[in-house]
């Protein structure tokens, strides 16, 4: 069976992180769509797998949550209930994030219902080795999620974005509504007040829409199957964990976090695959 070089497993992989979609990969690469679709599959279920494992007992002090929308297969109205059964449809991915580390030791992808809040917070729970401060936005999920997972052993508090009516006209189409203002409340705990904030994870979002093709708006590189956009985030989060030197920091997330000694290239991540 032939097998790609390490080199050219490594030139897959910068386009894929980089933000490039899977044909568009092919055409800079040279290589079949189906042998990069392969590679990005093995791959990424090897850099789930690695994180599951190294980002556990983490001593962050601080936890920023938010979710952020994509779509496979077809948006949810366009979707029949046997395509919704097997993963079409609207899709949530929910990100839990370090401000001062920048790490993102979790995150989860699903509906934006309650079951989906316990899995995530209660995955987030178990790599935490002490008490956290959580913010979360105002979805009220969060509340009994948080409650049943953590009890009192938690500093809690939701910040509240209070938005205006969206923009009129079609040249205003895309535009968000705006926001008004923004209400904190403490929900339990003792939660410093001045860093209720989720500014962090929501930078966090566009990190992902300019590094995942398959996140960017109005094209038709969305994910066809839900495998394959968790193979993709996976993905992501190892380069970005691992790999990229965060601009402020100086080095990577992980390294900040003390889960890494040095910067990771991306030769380390295929080695992962053996």
């Amino acid at each position: 069976m032939n097998k790609l070089s390490t080199e050219k497993r490594a030139a897959v992989i910068s386009c894929l992180v980089e933000g490039n979609s899977i044909r568009a990969t092919v055409r800079m690469t040279g290589i079949a769509k189906n042998t990069v679709v392969k590679l990005l599959c093995d791959l990424g279920r090897a850099c789930s797998e690695y994180q599951d494992k190294v980002f556990v007992n983490l001593k962050c002090k601080r936890i920023q949550c938010d979710e952020i929308w994509s779509f496979v297969y077809a948006k949810e109205k366009n979707c029949h209930i046997e395509q919704k059964m097997e993963g079409a449809g609207d899709v949530w991915t929910w990100v839990a994030l370090d401000p001062d580390s920048k790490l993102v030791p979790c995150w989860f992808i699903g509906r934006r219902h309650a079951g989906a809040a316990h899995h995530f917070i209660q995955d987030l729970k178990a790599r935490l080795a002490n008490r956290v401060q959580l913010t979360t936005d105002g979805h009220r999920p969060y509340l009994e999620a948080v409650q049943d997972t953590f009890g009192e052993e938690i500093d809690f508090a939701m910040l509240q974005k209070i938005y205006g009516n969206a923009p009129d006209g079609l040249e205003t189409r895309y535009s968000p509504a705006v926001c008004m203002g923004a209400r904190k409340a403490i929900i339990s705990g003792n939660p410093d007040y001045n860093h209720v904030s989720t500014s962090y994870v929501e930078r966090q979002n566009l990190t992902m829409r300019m590094s995942i093709r398959r996140f960017t708006r109005l094209t038709n590189a969305f994910s066809k199957k839900l495998e394959n956009l968790e193979y993709a985030v996976a993905l992501h989060y190892m380069h970005y964990n691992f790999c990229r030197i965060h601009q402020t920091l100086r080095v990577t997330p992980a390294m900040e976090a003390g889960v890494s000694d040095h910067v990771w290239d991306l030769e380390e991540i295929i080695d992962l695959l053996e």
